[in-house]
């Protein structure tokens, strides 16, 4: 028990200013997935260095004076673990775990009894600590399920693989320039992104049919390019990170009549991307 209270200890100083200043979920127990959304998968995964499966083996409570950040209704713990697999990682893990975790209280007021229950961890390393590891939110632990596990893996491949959709960050120009024949035109939006890759989004109207619009993920604006399917990780680029409303700050065209066909087209494709829904901060 000693030995547990002194790691308690060197793990809540190592951690809490991090914890204190890191996102919190909205709903829930964080111990049960209760429904995660793909933005929240994809939120939780992005960048991340450590996906872990591990095993509950023991847990003691901080008190409450070393929790800073801590939300009402909310403990946290000092876990220890073992790690069962690494479902995706770019540094080395131990087999022994130890971190921090909050949770909510149980119905009694108290906290819920964790041992032996398998969890899906989302991670990073503690520099020059190999056996602690610190959840990339508070509330980054989640009840193992081989449902949620299948959901995740295909994320996971996304996001590692050479071609995978850049960051947006913005919209750096939106251009629109009527046809010759009467409800036709055509806009370009031109996307900034975090390393600069080009990405462009196409809107083309023709007479008679109805609008389409499509992204191109190349230096190649394609008028042939498709919008993303929901649930993709193209989709979530676009549909979790542009705004509602074509900003201001974009290069737009001062002809009044483009300008108009520039904002319209561009909520055809806010309508078409539908919301970006998460259930967590």
């Amino acid at each position: 028990m000693a030995k547990l209270l002194t790691n308690l200890r060197t793990v809540a100083l190592a951690s809490a200013l991090a914890i204190a200043g890191a996102g919190h979920a909205q709903t829930g127990d964080p111990s049960f997935d209760e429904g995660l959304t793909y933005p929240d998968l994809v939120d939780l995964s992005d960048g991340t260095p450590l996906v872990l499966k591990a095993q509950i083996r023991s847990q003691a409570t901080v008190e409450p004076e070393r929790s800073p950040g801590l939300e009402p209704g909310f403990v946290r713990l000092y876990i220890e673990a073992r790690t069962s697999a690494l479902i995706a990682g770019s540094v080395p893990v131990g087999e022994a775990l130890r971190y921090l975790v909050d949770v909510p209280l149980d119905e009694k007021g108290k906290p819920p009894k964790l041992r032996r229950q398998e969890v899906i961890l989302f991670a990073r390393p503690v520099p020059g600590r190999p056996e602690q590891i610190q959840l990339v939110d508070p509330q980054a632990q989640f009840a193992y399920d081989p449902a949620l596990e299948a959901r995740l893996r295909p994320i996971l491949s996304d996001l590692l693989a050479p071609d995978a959709p850049p960051r947006v960050t913005g919209i750096r120009d939106a251009l629109a320039v009527e046809g010759t024949l009467v409800g036709e035109s055509e806009t370009q939006l031109f996307l900034d992104t975090e390393n600069d890759g080009p990405v462009s989004v196409t809107i083309v109207r023709r007479p008679g049919q109805a609008p389409r619009w499509g992204v191109s993920w190349t230096e190649i604006v394609d008028q042939s390019a498709r919008a993303p399917q929901r649930g993709t990780l193209e989709w979530y680029r676009l549909a979790c990170t542009l705004p509602d409303r074509l900003p201001g700050s974009a290069n737009l065209s001062r002809n009044p009549r483009a300008r108009a066909l520039a904002e319209a087209d561009y909520a055809l494709v806010r309508e078409g991307l539908g919301p970006c829904i998460r259930t967590r901060d």
